[in-house]
């Protein structure tokens, strides 16, 4: 895997594009808008400046990653990937839009990898000119930080690509847990429902934003309340899993609550607007509820 090209330049993507680099792969970073991708590596700069001051990376080190990456709007500056990363939206129609594209460019013995939290990755394979050379590495946000990545194989992943994903994510620093192609997999299947009946609890009434995430930190333990964490992944992407598991097993304890729909529908969708369950306009954040 000398050359890794990821797709997408969001809050995903660039934590991808910089482990990676980080790694001592060459990364191009790629984004339908050029200036995403150009923030996107200031970004990156930032997080190992913080890697730095810490002491977990050497200067020298962070300078090597940097001069790993390079930045495009342009899939077909993938053409010589030997692995390439899918990290745009939770939205199918998206990303088979991407794959078919980047098919049209790649070698043919280049890997493809999709970054989902929930979509079937045999669905997702089928649509590539590749599906046995097809697999989801689904990585935890922030990525620098958190140590799993969820490797899942859709019924036509070879053997051989699968040894090589679990190899390429363990050389990264990552714990590998292998999930079957199951709507959500295993993190977001019991994460993601979590939330929903946080958001459930907030629209019944049964507590405020503030009195339900308490409960959750003091009560439970967790690092973070369920509606603060709902606005750090972002409330579209949780609601886009939430259907993905609602069609998917076609089960009613999955109904995305219809508060949470609201807030998607009203852009109020969390901490990379500004506006969610909480309002972060502010420098101490407030509940909107």
């Amino acid at each position: 895997m000398r050359i890794v090209g990821v797709v997408g330049a969001g809050q995903m993507g660039n934590g991808i594009a910089h482990v990676v680099a980080l790694g001592g792969h060459e990364v191009v970073l790629s984004d339908i808008a050029k200036e995403r991708a150009e923030q996107a590596l200031g970004i990156i700069r930032h997080n190992l400046e913080r890697q730095v001051n810490r002491e977990l990376i050497t200067q020298d080190e962070m300078d090597k990653a940097i001069a790993r990456i390079s930045i495009t709007d342009n899939l077909a500056h993938m053409k010589d990937a030997d692995l390439v990363i899918e990290a745009a939206s939770e939205k199918e129609n998206i990303k088979v839009a991407i794959f078919k594209e980047l098919c049209e460019t790649l070698k043919p013995e280049a890997l493809l990898a999709t970054n989902t939290s929930s979509i079937s990755i045999t669905r997702l394979a089928s649509s590539t000119d590749r599906p046995e050379k097809f697999i989801g590495m689904h990585f935890m946000n922030p990525v620098p930080i958190m140590k799993l990545v969820e490797v899942i194989r859709g019924i036509a992943t070879s053997e051989e690509t699968y040894k090589i994903a679990r190899e390429f994510v363990s050389d990264l620093g990552k714990d590998v847990a292998i999930a079957e192609d199951f709507p959500a997999f295993i993190v977001n299947r019991i994460l993601l429902p979590m939330i929903n009946e946080a958001i459930y609890t907030l629209y019944e009434g049964v507590g405020s934003v503030e009195a339900i995430d308490k409960a959750m930190r003091l009560g439970a333990n967790h690092p973070m309340g369920p509606l603060q964490l709902a606005d750090f992944i972002g409330l579209d992407t949780c609601l886009s899993i939430m259907q993905v598991l609602y069609e998917g097993l076609a089960d009613t304890k999955y109904r995305p609550c219809p508060l949470l729909v609201k807030y998607v529908e009203a852009g109020w969708i969390g901490r990379k607007v500004g506006r969610g369950f909480y309002d972060y306009s502010t420098e101490e954040p407030t509940p909107t509820r």
